[in-house]
């Protein structure tokens, strides 16, 4: 009787482990295109992603970059202080969306322009995303709101 309930248990280990197992995997599959990473234009231009890989790019709106074009189509420099990467982007912009402010867009880095499928504008005058004002920190060009 001892070996039975031995042998029993040692089955239900095995069987949860295998379920742990096949569970971590399923989400990690699930999850493989929802994550997208954040880099900043200068880790862009240093190190340029695979043009299928899509991520995060955030910095702000280069005065004078703004340029509209036909339709919906959008063309703009983002910069960090340090690099600028030209963007491309179909679609209707944020209200916020202004030259020099803060943004973050996810898309795709294809032959040196990041081709946008989403962009994310700042919500009033002080907010900027976090790893936005991390990449300006990392470059020195960071000002506390408030400060001239």
């Amino acid at each position: 009787m001892k070996g039975l309930k031995k042998k029993r248990r040692v089955q239900v280990i095995l069987l949860a482990a295998v379920a742990l197992a096949v569970s971590t995997a399923l989400i990690g599959y699930g999850m493989r295109d929802g994550i997208n990473f954040f880099r900043s234009p200068t880790q862009v231009v240093e190190t340029p992603p695979a043009a299928t890989e899509t991520f995060r790019l955030g910095g702000l709106v280069e005065e004078g970059s703004l340029i509209r074009g036909q339709g919906e189509t959008v063309t703009f420099n983002v910069t960090d202080g340090g690099e600028s990467v030209r963007v491309s982007y179909t679609g209707v912009l944020p209200d916020l969306f202004a030259e020099n402010q803060g943004m973050i867009g996810t898309g795709k880095y294809v032959n040196g322009v990041f081709e946008a499928s989403e962009i994310l504008a700042k919500h009033d005058e002080t907010y900027m995303p976090r790893e936005v004002v991390d990449a300006l920190k990392e470059q020195g060009v960071y000002q506390e709101p408030g400060d001239s």
